[in-house]
Order: structure tokens, then C-alpha cells, then sequence
């Protein structure tokens, strides 16, 4: 993992040096992700340079450093870890390259060459990466499939700039607007983002590569000021049938848990110690599980523990660390924790973040740059994937109910509520079922309404900056729907942010199993009862995982994952001068009335939400 910076210019700089000097900035400014080295490179026509710093993983030596150049003619600076390296090595050895480094980076640069565009859907990786093309004149931009490593641009003065974050514009001077749109999506919802905008980042002028994207720019092409975007690759797998299959099951499951093994494996591949988060769920479980499987000694986790606090999950961390001879290194952090390090937080995380769960998962990480691990594997993407959340139950629900199978229905639902689920099911639910078209647009008006809701909000920001056309919930028929908006727009881009920049703070890497391609589309193409069953979430996981976990993990029926005390730390008087703080930014920036600071305080925990987001908000807006 690294940072990297580049600058293309409109036209061929008399003088360099300026340019250059720009880079270095932009460079210096991403140092935290990239501890062990910076280099530069300026193209002869002096139009393009690129800048990199290397977080050494894979190929520590110094000929596998970048900008890196291959064949005289293209030069690459490259944010990532591709995992297939090793046999795309191999297959481009036998179609005659010849490689002088043991770097993912090198493999890449032949594959352009080989394949050009579409080397990316070769890869099984995460990436963020830039290539020059001297004889074309062209720059090449790509992005991995789920987004896990950041990309960002934006045209200013003559000139393109793109960097692994926002910071390295800021560092040249330029503005730091924040959306008023997403300012009031977040401080009324809780999200930001634009799903059906996906290139507009939360910062005015500021734009982001999507996922699954590669973006081309020429010289001589005659549109300075644009970059040519194409998707490569979506989740678009049909639902499988197992009616009709005696061992269909069966065989998915065999088949989940093998995708699964191998993308553990695959992951493993580095030149330095590898580690993992531990929560405690089965997500976390099943990644330690697999890698003990594989072989692999003196494994360490490194966890969240609240002692005393109802949904701390020590027991079960405690209960897999002795069951798979883990050693588990834990942290807990506290109401002082969110004081003293929230301004850190977010200056590394540049955009809201919804709840403490951030904050949390920043000092696991700071634990385990602190014991020395540079790379750990982690479950994100599992819940998303394989519907692990309790707000997908309803919508699993009214798949059955909406295909008329009446019995199954009444089955899982008193199978979740047996379960402990609590979500209720009536009128409303049906009528989703029925009417998935009106059940969208509802729930459009109730995030508009939310939004003119903001307690102390001024009415005239609200009405100057409210886009009520870049609302948007999904049009949902089945669980496969639902998913597919948060895989791709809605709870896993943020919480990607989330890994790549608290992971990228520390120098460390964060590496996803559940994200493998190959993994990702069988299991997206699942059917519903493969992921919720019997009143469990992640059935298929579950039931791969069975014989291999603690019985009390494989088939716990909560689900927490790195969760603090949230509204006790917000109730603390000291926490509490800090929202007021906030307020008082957000006051000044006209969003909050300025009677939001004479009002009395109710110390409720019902008013959690919004203290965090004026909190947090307020935080952003003060830098």
C-alpha cells in the first residue's frame, strides 16, 4: 500500500521546477502512507509527473521501487497489492516478458502492455493506480472492483491533479468546500455521498474515480478538462436456482467455503507479518479459522474490548483466540480516546464518518502498528455480501412474501423473532412487497423529511442547498437488490474509506477476503436462502464454518463488530462542550440556528445521532 500524486499540465512547462516542487508537496503530505520511501519522475516533454510513496509489502528491495518504468515507453505510480501477481507472472513469462524485480508493480506494467486496457479485469487485487504512455501520449487511470483504494482528481489552473487523497490538493492551496447538499444528507441522515453521481466526492470540485472504473486522457484528443470514464466490471450475476437440485446446496456451500480458503491464501502473500482484526463475530472468526487451516503459526488479532458495556464482545474474542491458539491484543478505547483523537481521525478520514465505530477500528490499527504488524486481514464486506445485517431481515421477508409463498414466510419470521429480532413486520412491509415502485419513492420523501428536520437548522441553507433530484433509494424487489445498492453505493464505499484511511494512518494494509472477485460474484448470485435461513443471517457462512468454530460463534444470533458506548461517551459533560464547540462552527457557517446554543440540555441518549453528526461536522468544518 502507498500514496501516490501525479500532475499532467496542458501544456509542455518551460520551466519544471515548479511543477516538480508541487509534487513534492502533494507527496509529503501523503507520508503516512507510504513510511519507507518517496521518488518522483518527470516525463521529457515536461507535461506529466508522477510522485509515489511506498509502504514496502511485497519486494522490499530497492529495484521495486516506483515511479517505475517498463519497455522505454510506460511508467506507472501504483497504490495496492495485487494477489493473482504471481500467476499472471507466470502467464506473461511464457508469452516471452522478462521481469527484473519479484514486485506486483512490474507484473502490472506487462499486462498494460499485453492486454492495454483491459489488463484490469486480469487483476484480483485492490489498486489505485496511474500509468504513462510515452508513446501515445495517454494517461491511464484504474481503479479496483469494490473501490478499496481511493483515487482522486480534479482540474485546476491548466493543470490535472490526481492523488490517494484529498490533503495533497489542499497542501497547493486549493479550496476546501464541502458539498452543501452532502453536508445536510449527512447532518440529517447520517450518509454522504451521491450514489447516481458517483465521481463527485463531498468537496466542490473535487472528483473521484468509482470503482470498478478506468479513465483515459490523450494529448491531442481536444478535451483538456475531461477524462474519458468506462466501468469494467459490475455485479450483474442472475440468482441460482437450487430447485430441482437434491445437492445443490450441498455443493455451495463446498464450493463458498473453497473461494473463501483460497482468497485467505491468496491474501497471506507478503514479505512481512500478517495479522488480522478480531472482533469476536464470524466474519473475523472464519478468516482466523482458515488461515490456522492453512498452516500458519504465531497468528495474532487484535481486537476492541468495553469492558462492562452490554455489547462488548471479550468472551467470544477470548473463547476463538483459545480454541485457535491465537494471541489476542486488544485495546479500549474510551470517552478521553474521542477527545484526544477524533481532530487525528478525521484529518486522515477527511469526510463524516457515521458513528465511533471509526474511531474504534483507527486504534486497533494504531495497536497493531504499535506490535509491529504491517498487513491484516479483515471481514469487511461479509455483511454486505451475505446479508448480515438485522435491517436486510425485512427485506428477505418480503422477497418470500411478495413470491406467495406464504408458508416459508410465516416460517422465517417466527424463526427470526425466536431469534431475538425485534424489527416487526406489518402493513407497511406488505405493501413494499407489493408496490416496490411507491415503497421507493416513500422512502425518498422520508430522507427529505429527514433533512428538514435538522433540529436548529436554518430554513434558508436547507432551501439553497438542498438537490432534492440527488436523493435516492433503490428500487428494491428482492434481497439481491438491497444488496447490490450497498455493495456498491451504500454501506461498503464508506466503510472501504473507512479501512483504506485509518489502515493508511499507521503505515498498515488492510486485506479483505470476502472481496475476491471470484468470491464475490458467486456469492452475490446466491439465492436468498443461502444467505438467511432458519432465522440466521449468513446461513451459507454459518454452515461452511460449522465444524471449524466455536459453536457459540458460528451460530451467534447478535451482531455487534467493533462497537462502542456510543451515547454514554456523548452524555459526558467534557464530550459534551465539544459538540456545543461544533455547534458554534456550524452556527457561524449559517447551517444551525444561533438559538441551538441557548437550548437546554437534555442529556437523553435519544439525541445521540445528532450530537455525533454536529460533533463530527463541526470538526471538519473548523479546519
Amino acid at each position: 500500500m502507498c500514496g501516490i500524486a501525479g500532475i499532467l499540465t496542458e501544456a509542455a512547462a518551460a520551466e519544471a521546477e515548479g511543477h516538480l516542487r508541487d509534487l513534492q508537496v502533494m507527496t509529503k503530505s501523503l507520508a503516512h502512507r507510504g513510511p519507507d520511501g518517496e521518488a518522483w519522475w518527470v516525463d521529457p516533454s515536461k507535461r506529466v509527473f508522477f510522485g509515489h510513496r511506498r509502504l514496502s509489502v511485497i519486494d522490499l528491495s530497492p529495484a521495486a521501487a516506483q515511479p517505475m518504468q517498463y519497455s522505454e515507453r510506460y511508467t506507472i505510480t501504483y497504490n495496492g497489492e495485487l494477489y493473482n501477481y504471481i500467476e499472471l507472472r507466470e502467464a506473461l513469462l511464457k508469452k516471452g516478458y522478462r521481469f527484473r524485480t519479484e514486485s506486483d508493480t512490474e507484473v502490472i506494467l506487462a499486462a498494460y502492455q499485453e492486454y492495454g486496457k483491459s489488463c484490469v479485469e486480469q487483476f484480483t487485487g485492490m489498486f489505485a493506480l496511474a500509468i504513462w504512455d510515452a508513446d501515445q501520449a495517454e494517461l491511464f487511470l484504474a481503479r479496483d472492483r469494490m473501490g478499496e483504494k481511493p483515487l482522486f482528481f480534479t482540474w485546476h489552473q491548466g493543470r490535472l491533479l490526481f492523488a490517494s487523497e484529498m490533503k495533497a490538493f489542499w497542501a497547493l492551496g486549493l479550496p476546501r468546500q464541502p458539498d452543501p447538499h452532502q453536508v445536510l444528507l449527512y447532518l440529517g441522515a447520517g450518509i454522504t455521498g451521491i450514489p447516481l453521481k458517483p465521481v463527485q466526492s463531498f468537496y466542490t470540485g473535487i472528483f473521484q474515480l468509482p470503482p470498478a472504473h478506468t479513465a483515459r486522457y490523450a494529448y491531442g484528443s481536444g478535451t483538456w478538462g475531461e477524462l474519458e470514464l468506462t466501468r469494467y466490471w459490475d455485479l450483474t450475476g442472475r440468482v441460482t436456482s437450487v430447485e430441482g437440485h437434491p445437492n445443490a446446496a450441498t455443493e455451495q456451500v463446498e464450493r463458498f467455503r473453497a473461494l473463501l480458503k483460497a482468497s485467505v491464501q491468496r491474501r497471506l502473500r507478503s514479505d512481512l507479518q500478517v495479522g488480522s482484526s478480531l472482533s469476536g463475530g464470524i466474519d473475523s472468526s472464519s478468516i482466523a479459522a482458515l488461515v490456522k487451516e492453512l498452516g500458519v503459526e504465531n497468528w495474532t488479532g487484535f481486537s476492541a474490548v468495553f469492558p462492562g458495556f452490554e455489547r462488548d464482545e471479550s468472551a467470544a474474542i477470548q473463547l476463538l483466540a483459545k480454541e485457535l491458539n491465537i494471541q489476542s491484543i486488544t485495546c479500549s478505547p474510551t470517552e478521553t480516546t474521542l477527545l484526544t483523537d477524533l481532530e487525528k481521525l478525521l484529518y486522515h478520514q477527511e469526510m463524516p464518518i457515521e458513528s465511533a465505530s471509526a474511531l474504534v477500528q483507527y486504534k486497533v490499527l494504531q495497536r497493531a502498528a504499535e506490535q509491529g504488524i504491517t498487513v491484516l486481514l479483515d471481514g469487511q464486506g461479509a455483511d454486505e455480501l451475505l446479508a448480515g445485517y438485522p435491517s436486510y431481515i425485512p427485506w428477505f421477508l418480503q422477497e418470500i412474501w411478495r413470491s406467495g409463498r406464504y408458508a416459508s414466510f410465516l416460517k422465517e419470521l417466527n424463526a427470526f423473532k425466536a431469534h431475538g429480532w425485534t424489527g416487526g413486520w406489518g402493513w407497511k412491509n406488505r405493501l413494499a412487497a407489493w408496490f416496490p415502485q411507491a415503497a421507493q419513492e416513500q422512502l425518498i420523501k422520508k430522507q427529505a423529511a429527514a433533512i428538514q428536520r435538522i433540529p436548529f437548522a436554518e430554513q434558508a441553507y436547507i432551501a439553497a442547498s438542498l438537490r432534492p433530484h440527488d436523493l435516492f433509494k433503490p428500487f428494491v424487489t428482492s434481497l439481491q437488490d438491497i444488496l447490490y445498492y450497498d455493495l456498491t453505493m451504500g454501506r461498503l464505499p464508506e466503510l472501504l474509506r473507512y479501512a483504506d484511511r485509518n489502515s493508511m494512518a499507521f503505515g498498515r494494509e488492510i486485506r479483505l477476503p470476502f472481496l475476491d472477485p471470484a468470491l464475490l460474484e458467486f456469492a452475490y448470485s446466491l439465492p436468498a436462502s443461502a444467505k438467511m435461513q432458519n432465522g440466521y443471517t449468513k446461513w451459507i457462512l454459518r454452515t461452511a464454518m460449522s465444524g471449524h468454530l466455536p459453536q457459540p460463534i458460528a451460530w451467534q444470533k447478535k451482531k455487534i463488530g467493533y462497537e462502542p458506548p456510543q451515547e454514554s461517551w456523548l452524555q459526558q459533560a467534557a464530550v459534551q462542550e465539544e459538540v456545543l464547540q461544533s455547534a458554534r462552527v456550524l452556527v457561524d457557517e449559517g447551517i444551525l440556528q444561533k438559538r441551538y446554543l441557548d437550548r437546554p440540555k437534555t442529556g437523553k441518549a435519544a439525541a445521540g445521532a445528532a450530537d455525533w453528526r454536529l460533533l463530527v461536522m463541526g470538526k471538519l468544518l473548523a479546519v
